[in-house]
């Protein structure tokens, strides 16, 4: 008897939304080093074709989408060419999010509406549609990117604090709801990554500094960092979990700030 779980995602479809850069690039093409064939969703087209190259060279096939989740008419039609191109969902990973760093005092309603149909609104409905073809399936898991920010405190702006706290407990809700259909829905909540929309920040000397004062680890993360924690949730290894937000944040959240 074997007790080890299989951590590969071979022929598996995993669906990405923001996958043209950054965190969700690296998760897409994570996913493919694992074995999965990868649904690249975004809304720039240069992006979504880089992503898939990277993909195919892998030896794994890319289905790219364009698509602006922050539209449901989009969603629905992206889920549609999904069933007919892929033929499957068996993970989807809502990666997709944006942030506006502006004080409480100074936010619009524009940005407040922006940040949360993004954040928030975006991975509800994109996980309402494919729970939908998953329950038809017998199953799948959903990946919420969520943020130490839904936890804790921090200086990155009270509406997006507030959607990554709501995307937490999204999480803990639909999984509930959906355990009955063999989906399990989980979140990951990252710290600072370097990526193209921190680079800039974190050229900044005080503003690393103040970053690695909170972090035990003394570093940032790389975006590799990331990719076990989205497999292992993608794949048989994390079946009994689920409701769940694993921290990658080089132990920022043991302080609490």
């Amino acid at each position: 008897m074997s007790y080890l779980p299989s951590f590969e995602l071979t022929d598996q479809v995993v669906v990405v939304t923001g996958a043209g850069k950054g965190i969700g690039r690296a998760l897409a093409v994570g996913a493919a080093e694992a074995g999965a064939d990868v649904v690249i969703l975004a809304r720039t087209e240069a992006d979504i074709n880089e992503t898939a190259g990277l993909i195919r060279d892998l030896g794994r096939k890319a289905y790219s989408i364009q698509a602006d989740i922050t539209n449901n008419e989009d969603i629905s039609n992206a889920v549609k060419r999904i069933k007919v191109e892929a033929g499957s969902i068996d993970v989807l990973i809502n990666n997709a999010g944006m942030n506006i760093r502006s004080k409480a005092k100074d936010v619009t309603e524009a940005e407040w509406n922006q940040i949360f149909q993004t954040n928030l609104q975006g991975a509800f409905f994109m996980s309402q549609a494919c729970a939908e073809f998953m329950k038809e399936n017998g199953g799948g898991k959903i990946i919420n990117i969520a943020s130490v920010a839904g936890l804790v405190a921090l200086r990155t702006g009270v509406v997006y604090a507030a959607t990554k706290a709501g995307m937490i407990q999204m999480t803990k809700n639909l999984a509930l709801e959906w355990a009955e259909d063999n989906i399990t829905v989980n979140a990951i909540g990252p710290w600072y990554f370097r990526t193209p929309l921190t680079d800039k920040l974190l050229q900044n000397e005080e503003y690393l500094q103040d970053i690695l004062s909170r972090t035990p680890m003394k570093r940032v993360g790389e975006l590799k960092d990331l990719v076990g924690a989205s497999v292992f949730l993608s794949s048989e290894a994390s079946n009994y979990m689920t409701g769940q937000t694993l921290y990658v944040d080089g132990g920022m959240t043991i302080y609490g700030f």
